[in-house]
């Protein structure tokens, strides 16, 4: 992002072959690029209309979105002081005008490669390592962002909470090997079935998943959770131990919420898992909602 198109048509020219690049004039339109599609990296001028550099560069640091992106300052500005603001800003480098081109080549690259890494490492630590599906952790970490994200945008915000009916039963009959491959097979047809790119399902503890439906009112939600619901029992996965179905088969509790400062994010846990309850209550292989 640079104020000035000739030194933007500079580094687009310099590694526009071997990157997909995309430019901003001004401060507010990087941060609206950035925000819209996350890049691997951004290099940011100092100077530019609007908001600066440095401004950008702590906004993008303040948002979980955007907070991974390296970001390298290109500018005229080459004294320690500057270099030192840079950094405190949030830069992971600094390069100073007029560039030379392959450092810049190299110290994308480096970058590029550095970002990359940290992502598959965190991806790692976000991921249940049996079923493939998010875990836990990234489920707590999604529900608390899409939490702020929704109060801020004053969009509802669903949730599903699902449970594979009589598991202990399928455990016991079958053996644990057998109910690992069934929570895998389970899992991946969750996953299948939730096409939106935010929405997320994630293995909530043991034979639980758990989805989040960012933007989708409780109607909605009811009928993805019938979708996903139908979409399991059409694996036709043999259950001796569910009566009178046969197959393995799911009940899911379905809540949605309109997020305020009035209720924590837990409280759509809270109520997802009382309408779970009910659709166990009722005769399980069901949703409620």
């Amino acid at each position: 992002m640079d104020d000035q198109i000739t030194n933007i048509q500079v580094l687009h020219a310099l590694l526009g072959e071997e990157f997909d690049v995309r430019m901003a004039t001004n401060g507010a339109d990087a941060v609206r690029l950035v925000e819209d599609a996350p890049p691997d990296l951004i290099l940011l001028d100092i100077q530019m209309p609007g908001m600066s550099g440095y401004e950008v560069c702590r906004h993008l640091r303040a948002s979980e979105h955007t907070q991974h992106i390296p970001v390298i300052f290109i500018t005229a500005q080459n004294s320690p002081e500057e270099e030192t603001q840079c950094f405190r800003a949030g830069a992971v480098d600094f390069i100073a005008k007029p560039i030379n081109p392959e450092v810049v080549r190299a110290r994308v690259r480096t970058h590029i490669r550095l970002k990359r890494q940290s992502d598959l490492l965190r991806d790692l630590a976000f991921v249940d390592g049996l079923t493939g599906v998010a875990n836990r952790r990234r489920f707590d970490a999604a529900l608390d962002a899409e939490w702020r994200r929704s109060r801020r945008s004053a969009t509802p915000l669903s949730m599903l909470l699902i449970d594979i009916d009589h598991f202990k039963k399928y455990n016991d009959h079958y053996g644990h090997l057998a109910g690992d491959a069934c929570l895998q097979r389970v899992a991946a047809q969750l996953a299948q079935e939730l096409r939106r790119s935010h929405d997320l399902v994630a293995r909530y503890g043991g034979e639980e998943f758990a989805c989040l439906l960012p933007e989708c009112g409780l109607d909605g939600a009811k009928a993805k959770a019938e979708v996903l619901r139908q979409s399991v029992a059409s694996l036709a996965i043999p259950h001796a131990g569910a009566v009178p179905a046969g197959i393995v088969s799911i009940s899911i509790g379905v809540a949605c919420m309109l997020p305020s400062d009035e209720h924590a994010p837990s409280h759509l846990i809270d109520l997802a898992d009382q309408q779970l309850y009910n659709a166990k209550a009722q005769g399980r292989n069901r949703v409620s909602g």
